[in-house]
């Protein structure tokens, strides 16, 4: 809880000088937790709203040091991912007592003014590049009050918005809190069968497509940039099926231009970290890098309803 009374998200990273979340030089707020769960999450230590320990297998030199300091017992290698969260308390004496740097933990609270205070000092690369902030996650619209807050004061401040979102959410809360001080919206669709939407992400999608169609109209005469974006799942999202039904949804809405995202597998090693199962760790299409032909094919699709990707 800040000193406004509103709820505040935990924040994962602020990374600067990103090329790849937007238009110019980005600084990218990561917040903590998403009220989706996709199987294929490539942040599943975004998918948890409150604090986590990771713990990284690769920087343990074996010591012993955190074991004997947990009151708890709950580290152990025998245990699947060394932490057993069942009997961790987040009390964090281990953390304190590892040398290595192997345990660590996920989110920290900031107040706004920190927030602004890191990004800041980017504004230079913003203005040469045509640049900006987004907020990405998890999911920023999770805490709509918080990140108004946020978004006002980077408008104070002159910096372009950007909001990359799973897009449910309470549209009427959207519209009034976070809508007005944005400049681009970068709007996930996913899957357009509901059951799969609900099997592969959590919930199912009518939320979803319903807050685009009305977000979409609405920018089509307020000058902003909304932009629908495909992750290239393998065998779930990239299927000609899925993406036709994309590229008809898009289509009579009269959208233009979409973007694909290329699967990327390096989310895998991250699961294990945070003591999140992973059911795709010996699927060989899931673990690997796709073939460049998937996204030719996937964008010759939505060439041929006249969207560009």
């Amino acid at each position: 809880m800040n000193k406004t009374g509103t709820i505040s998200p935990l924040v994962l990273e602020i990374k600067g000088n990103s090329l790849d979340d937007g238009p110019g030089i980005r600084t990218v707020v990561f917040f903590k937790g998403c009220p989706l769960s996709c199987a294929w999450c490539h942040n599943p230590e975004s998918k948890k709203s409150a604090a986590e320990l990771s713990f990284d297998g690769n920087t343990c030199i074996s010591c012993g040091a955190c074991v004997k300091a947990c009151q708890e017992m709950a580290l152990s290698h025998d245990n699947p991912y060394y932490i057993d969260r069942k009997k961790c308390t987040m009390c964090l004496t281990c953390l304190r007592e590892c040398p290595s740097g192997a345990l660590s933990v996920v989110g920290r609270e900031m107040s706004v003014e920190q927030i602004i205070g890191k990004i800041l000092p980017d504004r230079p690369f913003f203005e040469t590049s045509g640049g900006g902030v987004t907020l990405s996650g998890g999911e920023p619209a999770l805490r709509m009050d918080f990140v108004s807050a946020l978004l006002r004061e980077l408008k104070k401040h002159g910096i372009r918005t950007l909001i990359e979102t799973s897009g449910f959410f309470r549209l009427d809360d959207f519209m009034e809190k976070l809508y007005p001080f944005l400049d681009a919206i970068y709007f996930d669709i996913k899957i357009m069968d509901s059951a799969g939407h609900k099997r592969y992400c959590g919930v199912p999608n009518e939320t979803i497509l319903d807050n685009f169609r009305k977000i979409f109209s609405a920018a089509q005469g307020d000058n902003k940039r909304i932009l629908p974006r495909t992750p290239l799942v393998p065998g779930i999202t990239d299927t000609d099926e899925n993406i036709r039904r994309i590229a008809l949804f898009l289509k009579s809405l009269g959208a233009d231009e979409a973007a694909l995202l290329a699967y990327n597998p390096l989310w895998h090693d991250k699961c294990g970290k945070v003591g999140a199962d992973d059911p795709y760790r010996n699927n060989r299409e899931m673990t690997s890098f796709p073939d460049r032909d998937i996204l030719e094919r996937c964008r010759a699709i939505l060439a041929g309803y006249g969207i560009r990707a």
